[in-house]
């Protein structure tokens, strides 16, 4: 055959088009669009390597099917790890076997379904045999605090999600999910390990779990998921960081740092927790293992600095619910808690949770082999019910503890020193009495997660970035907050003079202070001076604020959220300020919240505010008793509030949820005079909290004032009031006697 030089051209067309495909360095086909994408994903077998171009892809859904072989897995990949980055309205869905998918960066954006990764492409088109690993997803929140949504979703059998980061997720919605709602998807072997799941800010609602095992409805069947090696940093949704709701899980050999809330074994049976290790730091609701139904052993676990209380103790027993449906608590029955070190954390918890519900105490449980070493609290045990049926033996505490009862428990010197790991450790012959291995992390933050990405340190701080000095004038504080950067310090003239023409937007941490001496003053022509946008926060100092300038209309405020939704909690510090004359129309307030936002806290300190026509503070915009609510941390220190109209405070945490942690509210050394006597305080208190979980009012004072009101519900609400006076002021208004008073005087 004579082969023509046209002949020899087309031939090598065809050879240059079939390696296109592949470029130099690339192993693989490398794709630049959705369209190519999509293309190569329709034709994939074994061994195919689909390669995504480094730079931006935005709102796309990747969504392929492939069947792989253990030998010739199919792979979909970034062509540089961390350099493909999916945002916008974006996710990622694939089902088959043998499918590898790594290191992608989910970012700036969210998931138009339920799913930002899920290894399914329809309700029966599942993914087995694969794994994602080396990706990223940070902050990829729907911008609808209460609008719910999975960013991983695990179904089929034997995948394995491993080395991954998740960061920051601020809407509702578990973080990572085991899902059961098929046969296909049952007794699975999933294997979870080595990620990190980073900070997750309190959600201040149900539906914050970290990561979640099944569900209510499939908590009778197997699951037999393994969690392993993970490090769950401050993650602080809600109450349950891990929700185990199957049968046959293992959760091993992982740290929690200083994360709020608990390793809850909610629903499902022969669950096994061990050689975990809690690091609590001391920090609030900070807790440890939460155990609830039959045949669960929680064994060699190190718990440290755990100041959680009630269902966040270190060690929780709840009550259960005799023949209950199968969305309530099981009773514990033939469990096991042996073997666990407790230092220095706050509380044990028996029986937790009985009611006239939860009637069923635990039965045929053991208690033994523990150690607990306390200076934190004397009286660590709380027992709610008959704790006949636990058995308790060989458990050693220190001296000074007091104990349920006189079995079981061998007193010893308190023995606790820190390692040669940073640990706070037992006397070693007391840990090797308990058969319990070094007390060592069996993972570390840099094991776990991507290796390429970063892990954060916390949340951009008050006054960590630069110092701007701003002359007084008209809008020289707004130029100077629209030139800021995160954590910057905006420092006013002593006794200078601003005026605001336009809003004043907080949209990251900001301080605005004047230093020592004379007070800046600030006012407004606008209905709001400062408007804290997502992602903001404000801190006021040394500052006297006067309502003179406000425009003659009602409903005026100093301060207001965002409007709209905010997936991201702000903080609000307001430090040795003057407060005037909010008094051009009614209803002016200090600090209006809109509904679906939520403060991580809220301080008023050292400050004085007179002459108001509106509240001070009213975070009461959640009002659909769903167990939501505006603030987590509130506190109102060494300030006076006088002629008033409104309330001071108030704060609404409705509905009966126990999912939540707050709101922690601390009233100590105020002055309250003419407060709340304005006809249009729809509260008629001075101050109003209903549903708080801790409230603590101290060495303060009312004269001539609406009364103070409390509702308390469930949650078992600690309220403590002592050492007050009220003068020409109204009996405290409440719905039950379930408060402490000490020193109370009305005069």
């Amino acid at each position: 055959m004579i082969r023509t030089p046209e002949y020899r051209f087309v031939f090598l067309l065809l050879i240059a088009i079939a390696l296109g495909a592949c470029e130099p360095g690339i192993d693989g086909q490398l794709v630049r669009s959705p369209d190519e994408f999509n293309e190569a994903a329709s034709t994939l077998r074994p061994g195919d390597r689909v390669v995504l171009a480094n730079g931006t892809w935005r709102d796309v859904e990747l969504i392929f099917k492939a069947h792989g072989t253990a030998e010739a897995p199919i792979v979909l990949t970034a062509e540089d790890p961390g350099k493909v980055v999916i945002s916008g309205q974006s996710r990622l869905a694939f089902s088959g076997e043998h499918i590898l998918v790594s290191g992608l960066v989910f970012r700036d954006g969210y998931t138009p379904t339920s799913e930002v990764i899920a290894f399914r492409t329809s309700s029966d088109e599942l993914a087995s045999h694969s794994r994602v690993t080396n990706t990223v997803i940070d902050d990829f929140s729907n911008p609808e605090r209460f609008s719910s949504d999975t960013w991983v979703a695990l179904y089929g059998k034997n995948n394995r999600f491993d080395h991954n980061t998740l960061i920051g997720k601020g809407n509702s919605g578990v973080t990572m999910a085991v899902r059961l709602n098929s046969e296909a998807s049952l007794e699975n072997g999933h294997v979870i390990e080595y990620n990190y799941f980073g900070p997750r800010q309190t959600l201040g609602s149900n539906g914050g779990e970290t990561l979640r095992i099944g569900t209510s409805h499939y908590s009778r069947e197997f699951s037999n998921t393994i969690v392993r090696h993970n490090y769950f940093d401050r993650t602080s949704g809600e109450l349950e960081i891990i929700s185990s709701k199957s049968c046959g899980n293992t959760i091993s050999g992982n740290v929690f740092f200083e994360s709020q809330g608990t390793l809850t074994m909610r629903h499902g049976h022969y669950t096994l927790v061990e050689n975990n290790y809690f690091l609590g730091n001391r920090k609030p609701n900070t807790g440890g293992i939460r155990v609830i139904n039959e045949n669960q052993t929680v064994r060699n676990n190190y718990l440290y600095g755990l100041a959680g209380h009630r269902f966040r103790g270190a060690l929780v027993v709840m009550n259960g619910v005799p023949n209950g449906p199968i969305n309530r608590y099981d009773p514990v029955t033939d469990s096991v808690i042996d073997n666990n070190i407790v230092v220095e954390s706050d509380h044990i918890q028996l029986c937790a949770g009985a009611d006239a519900e939860r009637s069923a105490p635990p039965i045929r449980t053991s208690m033994s082999g523990n150690i607990i070493m306390s200076t934190s609290n004397p009286d660590p045990f709380t027992i709610y019910d008959d704790i006949s049926g636990i058995t308790f033996e060989d458990n050693i505490v220190n001296d000074e503890l007091t104990v349920p009862i006189d079995r079981g428990f061998s007193p010893a010197p308190y023995s606790v020193t820190e390692n040669a790991y940073g640990l706070l450790a037992p006397e070693a012959s007391l840990v090797e009495a308990i058969g319990f291995e070094e007390i060592k992390l069996p993972v570390t933050k840099e094991d776990t997660g991507a290796s390429y990405y970063p892990k954060p340190d916390g949340k951009v701080a008050f006054r960590s970035g630069h110092r701007i000095d701003v002359a007084p004038g008209v809008d020289s504080l707004l130029a100077a907050l629209d030139a800021s950067a995160p954590g910057d310090t905006l420092v006013l003239e002593n006794g200078g003079e601003y005026l605001l023409t336009k809003y004043a937007y907080a949209r990251h941490p900001v301080s605005i202070i004047a230093e020592d001496g004379d007070r800046a003053l600030v006012r407004s022509e606008k209905s709001t001076f400062f408007i804290i946008e997502n992602g903001g926060s404000l801190e006021l100092e040394n500052l006297r604020i006067d309502g003179a300038e406000s425009p003659d209309i009602a409903g005026n405020n100093v301060i207001s959220t965002s409007r709209y939704s905010m997936n991201r909690n702000y903080s609000l510090a307001v430090r040795n300020c003057r407060v005037m004359d909010l008094d051009v129309n009614h209803s002016f307030d200090f600090l209006k919240v809109f509904q679906s936002t939520f403060a991580d806290s809220i301080e008023i300190v050292d400050t004085e505010m007179t002459n108001i026509t509106g509240s001070v503070l009213a975070l009461d915009k959640e009002t659909d008793d769903l167990g939501i609510y505006n603030v987590e941390n509130l506190v109102i220190r060494g300030s006076t509030f006088s002629d008033i109209q409104g309330a001071v405070a108030s704060v609404y945490r409705g509905g009966t949820d126990e999912s939540t942690f707050g709101p922690i509210v601390s009233i100590m050394g105020n002055e309250f005079s003419n407060v709340g006597n304005g006809s249009r305080n729809r509260t008629g208190a001075s101050l109003k909290f209903h549903g708080v979980q801790r409230l603590e009012i101290a060495d303060s004072n009312w004269t001539s004032s609406a009364p103070l009101e409390l509702f308390l519900t469930n949650g078992e609400p600690i309220t403590r009031i002592a050492d007050v006076v009220m003068r020409d002021t109204g009996p405290i208004r409440a719905n039950k006697s379930d408060y402490e008073l000490e020193n109370v005087i009305f005069d």
